[in-house]
């Protein structure tokens, strides 16, 4: 009895075994099934769904334009040619003086000569420039003259250059004082100036003059 109750349920429990393997069994076959239709069904979704775009037309050129129409300038005749006689011209005659004798020039008298050149005025003298009083003044008295209170006319005579200058010069008449006398030539050949003499020519030359100077002591 005891192996029996054994042997039944080691077959019992070998059928619940076998149902769950096949439990198992199906399971995964119902698991592998669903998976692989599910990836069936992604699969086709992505075969489904192609993104086709479609060829845009293409663009419609344009036509070319129209040539343009050349327009034609108008035709214009020529304007119809006008001749015009004229007559001929009529010719008068018209009687014409006889030439005017030709006019001969006459020969102009001859120019009278030119008047001779006036004479040349001779001037024997020199004649002096300025005032002779200022060649010979009281500034130009001798000193010790001036202290002695002497006084005197001295003469002189001087001879001028063709420059009017005075070359020499000559006591005519003495002061009686030979310092007066050395101070009249001497002031007179420093400041003396004259025209000079000239001659038959006109031409400056030598001449003489001759003066006087009196020697006062102001007052």
């Amino acid at each position: 009895m005891a192996y029996a109750d054994q042997d039944g349920m080691s077959s019992s429990r070998l059928v619940s075994i076998v149902i769950v393997a096949l439990l198992h069994a199906f399971l995964g076959y119902a698991l592998v099934t669903g998976l692989a239709y599910e990836a069936v069904q992604q699969v086709k979704a992505k075969l489904n769904v192609v993104d086709v775009k479609e060829e845009e037309p293409p663009e419609e050129e344009e036509p070319p334009p129209e040539p343009e129409k050349q327009i034609e300038p108008p035709v214009v005749s020529p304007p119809p040619l006008v001749t015009t006689v004229t007559p001929p011209p009529t010719v008068r005659t018209v009687d014409t003086p006889p030439p005017a004798a030709p006019i001969v020039p006459t020969a102009a008298p001859p120019a009278p000569p030119a008047p001779p050149p006036p004479p040349v005025a001779k001037r024997p003298n020199p004649i002096p420039k300025g005032n002779p009083g200022n060649w010979a003044n009281t500034n130009d008295y001798p000193s010790r003259a001036l202290q002695q209170e002497r006084e005197g006319t001295t003469g002189f005579r001087v001879t001028v250059g063709p420059d009017g200058r005075v070359q020499s010069c000559t006591i005519t008449s003495s002061s009686g004082h030979a310092d007066l006398d050395d101070a009249t030539c001497k002031n007179i050949q420093r400041r003396a100036r004259f025209d000079p003499a000239l001659d038959a020519n006109g031409q400056p030359t030598s001449g003489s003059w001759s003066s006087r100077v009196r020697w006062q002591i102001p007052k």
